[in-house]
């Protein structure tokens, strides 16, 4: 197929039969729902799982999957995903979970409560939750921009596989400014279906669009369009994989061809990065320092903190650096622009390089020989900083990667890293689910039957 060929496949984002709590069973939804799967960390799961016997968090991470620290390395166990099936089975035969009559597209909407986000446009996560037809990577419909680890494309797959279910929204992003948004903002601006507050003072609405009208109007704006993964990414490659099993066994075409996603307009309600910083065992800072002196220049801050983060802030979009921690001493490693051209030079001339190339290339994967399972991805710098100090090794923080520069890579074809970034706000899982059996008809779209 030619690259014209591929582009000329529509973006399709089509409506389905949402599962979702039923109200009448549920009293607080805010208290059922969860955080993304690869956010959570043990205590974490403990605390979603001692809020509500019916939280959502019991099927997507059930407990022989439960993580530690270390989500991307869930691997498969049977028993677990017995589970998560035989507790969803459970809750839809008790009516905790109900699936709706018809098809539909749905407006989600999160609000920030937080004091130092409320009333602010980053503090708002509005889109359209559907399910994104799965296109294939060369043909630059659905474009990654990240690689990913087979552990959890498997853990997520083996789960999708025995619920026979989409329970988790990938996040995507479109440059919009269309119909599609017009029609969200409008839809937003009426009584929601599903409203919850969390304890934090986070809100949650939700809102469903079945109007043949206006779904047929949503499909012609987002035909033409390119979406980015901001994330998902281990969760699309499991849709992915999953497409091509269930054709490979001749199930033919199916739900298995479509996954549930968030679809954000970054014009209308743009989304934020920050930095998945890394934590590594089996070394001391000092091994660290040793490592990297021969490539970076180190500047040493003691035990001054936020000395060192004001002096990595200082280096975005300027040069390559990073901190390294124990959580008591503080290091700037900066890469020199020599160094880095040089470096830059070995990389695909088809993206820019990265902090994370960097760090991997350049240390973990070079002076410091650190293998890949000695390596944890944290979101939060807090945590990744308590974890180093309380359970030893080195932890290293990292600046965030703009959203044009993501842009530039996934347009290009090119992949970042693993765990480059982390944008957000992310939705909460749970809110409304898809589940293969409910779908009992599809719309034909261009160059694709109908199925019954």
């Amino acid at each position: 197929m030619t690259d014209a060929a591929r582009r000329r496949r529509p973006l399709t984002f089509e409506p389905f039969r949402g599962l979702r709590y039923a109200p009448e069973r549920v009293e607080d939804l805010a208290a059922v729902t969860a955080p993304p799967y690869d956010t959570l960390d043990r205590a974490g799961v403990a605390a979603l799982r001692a809020t509500d016997p019916h939280n959502i968090v019991r099927i997507i991470l059930p407990r022989a999957t439960k993580p530690t620290r270390r989500p991307e390395r869930a691997a498969a166990h049977d028993a677990g995903y017995d589970e998560a099936r035989d507790l969803l089975a459970r809750w839809r035969g008790d009516g905790v979970l109900v699936v709706d009559p018809e098809p539909a597209l749905y407006v989600y909407e999160q609000v920030d409560g937080r004091p130092e986000n409320r009333g602010s446009p980053a503090g708002v996560l509005r889109g359209l939750i559907g399910a994104v037809e799965l296109r294939d990577p060369d043909e630059r419909v659905v474009l990654p921009h990240e690689d990913v680890l087979p552990g959890p494309v498997q853990d997520r797959l083996a789960l999708m596989r025995v619920t026979r279910a989409n329970l988790e929204p990938i996040l995507l992003v479109y440059q919009g400014g269309g119909t599609t948004t017009e029609i969200v903002e409008a839809v937003s601006a009426t009584p929601p279906m599903v409203e919850a507050h969390g304890p934090d003072g986070t809100s949650y609405r939700l809102w469903r669009i079945s109007d043949p009208q206006r779904l047929a109007t949503i499909a012609q704006d987002l035909a033409p369009r390119q979406s980015l993964i901001a994330d998902g990414h281990h969760r699309y490659a499991a849709y992915l994989r999953l497409r091509e099993e269930m054709h490979a066994a001749g199930a033919g075409n199916g739900p298995w061809d479509a996954g549930l996603a968030l679809l954000v307009d970054q014009r209308a309600h743009p989304l934020g990065i920050a930095a998945i910083h890394r934590t590594v065992t089996g070394r001391t800072l000092r091994d660290v320092v040793d490592a990297a002196s021969g490539v970076f220049q180190v500047e040493m801050f003691g035990a001054d903190g936020a000395a060192a983060r004001k002096a990595l802030a200082g280096c975005a979009g300027v040069a390559h650096a990073l901190i390294a921690t124990d959580g008591s001493q503080w290091v700037l490693l900066r890469l020199p622009h020599d160094r880095a051209a040089a470096f830059q030079s070995t990389l695909l001339a088809s993206r820019p390089l990265l902090d994370t190339d960097v760090l991997h290339g350049l240390l973990l994967g070079g002076p410091l020989r650190v293998a890949e399972e000695a390596i944890s991805y944290v979101h939060d710098e807090r945590a990744v900083i308590d974890a180093v100090r309380d359970g030893g090794g080195v932890a290293f923080v990292l600046n965030p990667v703009d959203v044009a520069t993501v842009w530039t890579v996934a347009g290009e074809g090119g992949r970042m890293p693993r765990k480059s970034t982390s944008f957000g706000p992310k939705p909460r899982t749970g809110f409304v689910m898809r589940a293969f059996d409910d779908q009992t008809t599809r719309s034909p779209g261009p160059n694709r039957p109908a199925w019954g």
